[in-house]
């Protein structure tokens, strides 16, 4: 791929305004494997309220997401109110793609193409790019705008080692 991790967020898409990590937050759900995602007091985190254009080709950074009940912590998929099964094909969208574009893409399914390879995946939930830093979003920060967050089994398909955490990928609505 040709493009770098600022590239893709920041092609069309600015930063909206800022949530600030608050003092006294004593819980932060840590992911498996995974980095510390916590707000730190007095921090301020980028909110989005847009996501770079949709393309045949848009580039996106994917990232793991865990769908199985009770590995959440945030809960249950917002867009038809279930946990999955991670070997699903299945993922979440930063919010600009999946609502606030004029499009709502929930239970849609997209191609995400990376290495040589494609998969299509069904979206079932949001990366929430504005809001963050709160007990409702597991004190974690706000998304970025450029997010797309696959379960184990896009990750799989893709023959990607999930490890990683993270890689520049395109993806397109099917």
């Amino acid at each position: 791929m040709c493009f770098s991790i600022r590239e893709v967020s920041a092609s069309t898409c600015h930063i909206s305004g800022f949530v600030h990590g608050k003092k006294g937050i004593r819980y932060c759900h840590k992911e498996k494997n995974g980095p510390d995602n916590c707000c730190v007091a007095g921090k301020r985190y980028p909110q989005f309220r847009c996501s770079p254009a949709v393309s045949a080709k848009t580039p996106s950074i994917l990232t793991v997401n865990i769908f199985d009940n009770g590995e959440d912590e945030l809960g249950v998929s917002l867009c038809d109110g279930r946990f999955h099964s991670n070997s699903e094909l299945l993922v979440t969208l930063s919010s600009g793609w999946l609502r606030l574009d004029g499009k709502n893409r929930c239970n849609n399914k997209i191609r995400i193409s990376a290495n040589g390879r494609s998969v299509v995946a069904k979206v079932v939930d949001e990366c929430d790019s504005v809001n963050g830093c709160d007990a409702e979003h597991d004190f974690e920060p706000p998304c970025r705008n450029n997010v797309v967050s696959g379960s184990l089994g896009v990750w799989k398909a893709l023959k990607l080692n999930e490890s990683i955490g993270e890689l520049k990928v395109t993806w397109s609505d099917v």
